[in-house]
């Protein structure tokens, strides 16, 4: 079997440019996708993108690479309160249109879980999605998220209300 023609690997404060380059393309294709906005993402400071890519033990941003051209990212960090310190929280997740199809997605996913799984005293992770992207939930569903409720009204883009879908994927089913 051919390997991907893609690399997975964290992404750090020198990819911060990329990062933002990527996340704006997204909000702007896709603004119900997303709780941030273009308008809220678009001037922010390289040096505030530079300290949300710093990874942690808890926390991290996944890029994929296709051509050293960063192509797809996912967001992944811990709760941080006392009482909730054992969910994980997934966001940011997007794959260039170009590059969809490829099964980058879906090892952005993997790779995420895998990181979650070694979180000491992680036991879920959580995640909304617009209830309307069926490609975005079959995804979610195929990597072991379970759908939990749904949020009515949960965004508002360009005057329109969007519901999401809340997730969850438990990290040890047998705990």
């Amino acid at each position: 079997m051919p390997s991907p023609a893609f690399d997975i690997r964290w992404l750090t404060p020198a990819d911060a440019a990329a990062f933002q380059l990527l996340r704006l393309a997204g909000l702007r294709a896709s603004p119900s996708a997303f709780g941030s906005s273009y308008e809220e993402e678009k001037d922010r400071a390289l040096a505030v993108i530079e300290a949300r890519l710093a990874s942690s033990a808890d926390q991290g941003v996944l890029g994929a690479f296709a051509q050293g051209q960063l192509v797809g990212m996912l967001g992944i960090r811990r709760q941080d309160a006392l009482k909730t310190r054992h969910r994980m929280a997934l966001w940011g997740v997007y794959v260039e249109p170009g590059f969809r199809g490829q099964g980058i997605a879906q090892s952005l996913l993997a790779a995420g879980v895998a990181f979650a799984r070694q979180v000491p005293g992680a036991v879920q992770i959580h995640l909304s999605v617009n209830a309307a992207n069926a490609s975005a939930i079959r995804l979610y569903e195929q990597a072991g998220f379970k759908a939990y409720g749904t949020e009515p009204a949960a965004l508002l883009v360009d005057g329109e209300l969007h519901d999401e879908l809340l997730m969850q994927h438990r990290l040890h089913p047998d705990a």
